[in-house]
């Protein structure tokens, strides 16, 4: 896996939304108290992220200026 800054917990501005990416390209993503909501792989070129959940699903993201905007979210890194 290509060495990245991104990897760490990133959570939406109301706290609802928690997403960590894991070090192994693996991602885990809590929504409220449903841990674990969705989980799968990442990868990163440059400052783009693409996912695939475990079910199949695609997204995207890009990380612009420290923050991580996947799809319609905007996450902030958990300090």
């Amino acid at each position: 896996m290509e060495n990245h800054d991104f990897v760490g917990m990133w959570v939406t501005a109301d706290g609802h939304i928690r997403q960590e990416l894991l070090p192994d390209g693996r991602y885990d993503e809590a929504r409220g108290n449903r841990k674990s909501a969705y989980t799968g792989r990442y990868t990163v070129t440059g400052n783009h992220i693409d996912y695939v959940d475990d079910t199949g699903f695609t997204a995207t993201g890009d990380v612009r200026d420290g923050v991580l905007y996947h799809e319609h979210l905007v996450l902030y890194r958990e300090s």
